[in-house]
């Protein structure tokens, strides 16, 4: 292993991967692709913390310090999809690490990766934080017009100082806004994410209609939502930014989260919320990049 260091105390441990391809049960889509593992944007809601305990690596405070780069991750998909037989079956990049944190633009795996995944006319859909995404609109269009393609901008809430302290070293809502704006000019069909929502701090109705409205004006097509889970490592690290910056809603917290899961009661009154808002701010499909005919879509099975 090759280990680099980046601005911000982030090392890049270069590694090589067996395999990229990653099977996924019981969500919309069947596989799952991450180039990296670790983030640098250091959210404090992250749920995939607890990855780093498998390389025996520390999930709470070092998370974003220590970043794995799947340096031939393209290569190795590119022989997974020459593999593979039948059709139809899709991916989702970025489940467990923003595909486009800061080191992406030095690396360009995720680049890569889409490459490989259009050359295969594979359906994707892409997940995250990150306006580096419009770099490869070139890219993605190809995709875009070979198989299903959609992306997803997480934007959990307009307030920029809010999202400085929960995500903090995301870009600010204003540029992921234009993010969405720029993919949709492009006809690249692209959503937001609203998620997830923090009990508190994001789950009124107020901020979920600004984002929506936003959203909306900037041409995205879709928008979904989830609430915040707290699962093993990432109940430690949001535990300890509700003590330091929000410490009256701990009582709040200590109430609803006495598992992983928020109570069904609460979840569902977010879900009629989100809903509620959404037909006050309908999003409705842009003309988009209409996939060409001709070719094989390549399952991964």
């Amino acid at each position: 292993m090759n280990e680099r260091g980046f601005p911000g105390g982030v090392t890049a441990v270069e590694i090589e991967a067996k395999s990229v391809l990653n099977r996924v049960r019981g969500m919309p889509f069947e596989w799952s692709i991450n180039p990296y593992r670790g983030c640098a944007h250091r959210c404090v809601f992250c749920y995939a913390r607890r990855t780093h305990w498998f390389l025996d690596e520390d999930g709470l405070d070092r998370w974003g310090d220590r970043i794995y780069v799947k340096t031939n991750a393209p290569r190795v998909l590119r022989h997974e999809l020459a593999r593979a037989k039948g059709r139809g079956v899709s991916v989702c990049v970025g489940t467990a690490t923003d595909p486009y944190q800061p080191l992406e633009g030095t690396y360009r795996i995720t680049r890569g990766i889409f490459a490989e995944l259009s050359r295969a006319r594979t359906p994707a859909h892409l997940i995250t934080r990150s306006p580096l995404v419009v770099r490869d609109t070139d890219v993605l269009s190809e995709l875009a017009a070979r198989a299903s393609f959609t992306v997803g901008i997480s934007l959990p809430t307009l307030d920029a100082e809010l999202s400085r302290r929960i995500e903090p070293t995301v870009a600010p809502p204003a540029k992921r806004l234009f993010a969405v704006q720029s993919l949709a000019a492009k006809g690249i069909r692209v959503g937001v994410a609203v998620a997830p929502i923090l009990p508190g701090l994001t789950d009124d109705a107020k901020t979920i209609a600004r984002v929506l409205r936003a959203a909306r004006d900037c041409g995205a097509s879709f928008a979904w939502h989830n609430v915040l889970n707290l699962g093993e490592i990432t109940r430690d690290a949001y535990f300890n930014f509700l003590n330091e910056e929000y410490p009256n809603l701990v009582a709040l917290y200590d109430t609803l989260y006495r598992g992983k899961y928020a109570p069904k009661e609460y979840a569902g009154a977010i879900a009629k919320r989100f809903a509620q808002q959404r037909k006050s701010y309908p999003l409705e499909d842009r003309p988009k990049i209409e996939p060409r005919r001709g070719g094989v879509q390549l399952s991964l099975i």
